[in-house]
């Protein structure tokens, strides 16, 4: 999702390969463009519309009736996408463009330096390069609003069991490795995986070479989003925090996740997390309701997360009072 400043919340369906528009009080979405396979990625910028999809991105203008102009392709050679083909975009404060470009594998060598990576592309001379790389699918990811330090969430792997390992929230850094497919948690070495790096034994490359997470979330809770909260609408405490969602594990034998989380800051560091959004899983933990992707936040300061299997947007506001 992502909201435009007149309040318009534009969103990709994947499986319907197309970009919709919603407007608070109408009664049906419109779709706005279709016919666009693997699509998924989506920013807005200076009343530009950018869009994604396996291989390319795209770009468009906004128009005053909430439609698009004509789509441009910026990059028509992103890599394959494999088990993790959802790209995800943002913009960075200096205004380039950052792509997620997840890992084709639970835990392999890749056969491009653009997989398992955020790329940075600036716009200016459509110039792209690696920002950072070792993360198998960091499909979130945003930059706090005052310290301007970029920030993540990435999948573990899948192999080590139910219990390992954790999710993450990493402090994204230009030109650091986040670790996959050698190492797991705070600079594991993942044993259990054939890859070996080539420039010194496992354990020392996760050891010298990698930087471990912040924090960690639940294993196979499937973080999908992060969003800061810099709007006024909720209690001051909120301020600079964040928001993730936590989709839902698929391959865990005790299902975890199902809910959004805030992730406490104190000058700029995570503090911790409080569960924000319940209800989506029995406490029993045996049936599920839905499982939540997406963030955006309104002009006026609402909170918006997608839940794609039902195919519904909850809008949170806060009316004061009581919390």
């Amino acid at each position: 999702m992502a909201v435009a400043d007149d309040g318009t919340v534009y969103v990709t369906r994947p499986e319907e390969k197309d970009l919709i528009a919603l407007n608070e009080g109408a009664s049906e979405p419109r779709v706005i463009a279709s016919g666009l396979e693997g699509i998924h990625g989506i920013a807005i910028r200076n009343d530009r519309i950018f869009l994604a999809t396996v291989h390319a991105v795209m770009a468009a203008d906004l128009n005053e009736d909430a439609t698009i102009g004509m789509l441009e392709t910026i990059v028509d050679d992103l890599p394959d996408g494999g088990q993790h083909g959802r790209r995800t975009l943002a913009f960075a404060p200096d205004g380039a463009l950052h792509i997620n470009v997840g890992s084709s594998c639970d835990a392999c060598f890749e056969s491009s330096d653009e997989k398992a990576a955020n790329l940075r592309l600036d716009l200016k001379d459509k110039k792209r390069t690696v920002f950072a790389k070792g993360l198998r699918n960091m499909l979130g990811f945003d930059w706090h609003p005052e310290t301007r330090v970029m920030w993540g969430v990435d999948h573990g792997v899948d192999h080590l069991g139910d219990e390992l390992p954790g999710e993450e929230l990493n402090r994204i850094e230009q030109g650091k490795h986040y670790g996959w497919p050698f190492c797991y948690g705070d600079r594991q070495p993942d044993w259990a995986s054939f890859t070996m790096p080539e420039d010194a034994p496992k354990d020392e490359f996760c050891r010298t070479k990698t930087v471990g997470p912040a924090l960690t979330f639940d294993a196979h809770a499937s973080v999908i989003n992060i969003r800061f909260y810099n709007a006024e609408q909720f209690p001051e405490e909120y301020r600079h925090d964040a928001f993730v969602t936590l989709r839902g594990s698929a391959n865990r034998s005790d299902p975890v996740g199902y809910k959004v989380v805030r992730v406490m800051f104190d000058k700029g560091e995570p503090t911790g997390t409080e569960d924000f959004l319940t209800g989506l899983l029995s406490d029993d933990h045996k049936s599920e309701y839905g499982r939540i992707s997406g963030l955006a936040i309104t002009p006026e300061g609402s909170l918006l997360v997608s839940e794609d299997a039902n195919g519904v947007i909850y809008k949170i506001s806060y009316k004061g009072g009581d919390k």
